[in-house]
């Protein structure tokens, strides 16, 4: 094969069938996604909390320049 011809494109798989119950599954969890994400705006803006993104999601806080795990 020379260096400009493209190799042959693989074939796209079926799409997956999903049972009643997977189904089910799904929707139930994108309505509790939903309420989670509408019950998240009612919260009051914290005061005194950290700067930036959320500590947590790094596993640690960081106060006057000095990180500390917990």
């Amino acid at each position: 094969m020379d260096s400009t011809e493209q190799p042959p494109e693989k074939p796209a798989d079926p799409p997956k069938v999903l049972s009643e119950a997977a189904k089910r599954a799904l929707a139930e969890a994108a309505e509790r996604r939903a309420k989670a994400d509408a019950a998240a705006g009612k919260l009051p803006p914290e005061q005194g909390g950290p700067t930036g993104p959320e500590p947590t999601r790094y596993g640690d806080w960081e106060r006057k320049g000095i990180a500390s795990d917990f």
